[in-house]
């Protein structure tokens, strides 16, 4: 067998329809298109989305209501129980020990320290923010907050 033995199987391949070449092709005076009406004339279809002249679905859907701000920053949450839990006394708590502790997923991602539970550890917490509930707890406990921005 040889590449130029190879055809397409019978039947898989069709002619393209040559419309509008005359009566003897079958196709010839009104091309298909039957006499007169919305589907004979050129560009004469409805846009996409039209629904026979009732209100289209995207019209019928609501409008969302209020304003999302796009610099919105979402903070992972962590309480001081979870701190607690995972930390030695005297650690230093910022983004690679979280990571490392398995607390979260990336290093640089916006961490706040939520003040649920309790903490008797003196740890050093270096995140991004910190509930005035959560430093209380914290600095009772020996500890202190830094910030590092």
């Amino acid at each position: 067998m040889q590449l130029h033995d190879l055809t397409p199987s019978a039947g898989s391949t069709h002619k393209r329809k040559r419309v509008g070449r005359g009566n003897s092709s079958g196709t010839g005076t009104y091309s298909g298109r039957g006499q007169n009406g919305q589907g004979s004339r050129s560009g004469g279809t409805k846009g996409a989305g039209f629904e026979g002249g009732q209100t289209p679905l995207a019209m019928r859907l609501p409008k969302l209501p209020g304003f999302k701000n796009p610099r919105r920053v979402e903070f992972t949450a962590v309480n001081v129980s979870r701190l607690e839990e995972k930390f030695e006394d005297g650690a230093v708590v910022d983004g690679a020990s979280l990571v490392a502790a398995g607390i979260i997923k990336k290093e640089f991602e916006p961490v706040k320290v939520l003040g649920d539970g309790d903490i008797t550890k003196k740890l050093t917490v270096k995140v991004d923010k910190v509930s005035a509930s959560a430093k209380a707890k914290i600095e009772a406990a020996g500890g202190k907050v830094e910030f590092p921005c």
